[in-house]
């Protein structure tokens, strides 16, 4: 059984995209919640399921397992992370939930070229009402699955009413920073890097625009234009991660926050994470969104019209080596 049909827990999976900046480099390595003590009962080694979840007193560590792949988002993974926050959310002994990927890096994106590339295929539908992609074509097909895949679920997630800390090692690019952004806190260590190298492919940025809220708006431009990696030196100057640490202390650290917050009451952080959220949005965050998702779905359209397909012709291996 393949990976991406464990973990949608049935006959809607199958085979998924790959990560936007390469991926299969065969890393592997632990996250920040090992390889042992899931509460679902899962194994934890980058096997059949591509989250793992794990509660650790008041603390729910939730886990991308794609370690082989730079934990590229599917949509099996994708649904499955959905399912971890709903638990998290609803498990009245949870107060924080830590997001963290395992091996050596957090996230490389969206799954555009993996062998469980799966964005041809049916899920049940979460984030909104948009109906299922799968038996459309072309832009209403692309529209209809990234409204409720990319942009529904990551503002889905960031209303969850309980702290979510990143903790980002390695690469985080694209789709990898989307998942970042929605978390409330952001701690990295020394060696990751964040991206958003999309505009080679002639879009805009990654559907959940939240660049010029998280950096200020000329860094973001520059951010974008370049494709260029910012260290996590630079996204602390900028005021985009919250703490910077050694390698090998990213899950002490993470842990020591997160059990920190835990000590404050879950009303009071309920009501905090609420009032910053609703700033943000009275700032423009969510209309802003709304807007560029359109040019989003332009660019993808225009590519279609005049490239080989929607990404430009931009595949993994053209994205590492535009990088290069």
């Amino acid at each position: 059984m393949s990976a991406a049909r464990t973990a949608a827990q049935g006959p809607r999976t199958g085979p998924g995209n790959a990560g936007t900046e390469g991926s299969g480099d065969g890393s592997s390595g632990k996250g920040i919640s090992g390889t042992e003590g899931s509460e679902d009962g899962t194994s934890g080694t980058g096997g059949s399921e591509p989250v793992r979840y794990e509660r650790r007193g008041p603390v729910a560590v939730v886990t991308m397992d794609r370690p082989r792949y730079r934990n590229a988002q599917n949509s099996a993974m994708t649904y499955a992370l959905d399912r971890a926050f709903y638990r998290a959310a609803a498990d009245d002994e949870v107060k924080v939930v830590v997001l963290t990927g395992a091996g050596e890096h957090f996230s490389a994106g969206h799954d555009i070229g993996t062998p469980e590339r799966d964005a041809h295929l049916p899920f049940e539908r979460r984030a909104g009402l948009w109906w299922d992609h799968s038996d459309k074509a072309g832009a209403e097909s692309r529209f209809a699955r990234e409204s409720e895949v990319y942009l529904g679920m990551c503002r889905r997630w960031r209303e969850l009413p309980k702290p979510v800390v990143a903790s980002v090692q390695g690469a985080c690019v694209a789709g990898g920073l989307m998942l970042a952004w929605i978390c409330d806190l952001i701690v990295a260590s020394e060696d990751a890097f964040f991206a958003d190298p999309v505009v080679r492919m002639g879009i805009p940025g990654v559907e959940y625009f939240a660049h010029p809220w998280v950096m200020p708006p000329r860094i973001a431009k520059e951010f974008l234009y370049t494709g260029d990696r910012m260290s996590a030196r630079r996204a602390h100057e900028v005021g985009m991660v919250n703490h910077v640490v050694p390698r090998e202390e990213l899950t002490d650290r993470t842990m020591e926050l997160a059990n920190r917050i835990a000590a404050m009451p879950r009303m009071g952080l309920a009501l905090a994470k609420r009032a910053v959220n609703q700033a943000e949005d009275l700032q423009g965050l969510h209309t802003g969104m709304d807007a560029v998702f359109g040019l989003h779905h332009l660019a993808h359209a225009h590519n279609a019209e005049t490239a080989r397909d929607p990404l430009g012709g931009m595949d993994v291996h053209a994205m590492k080596a535009a990088e290069s």
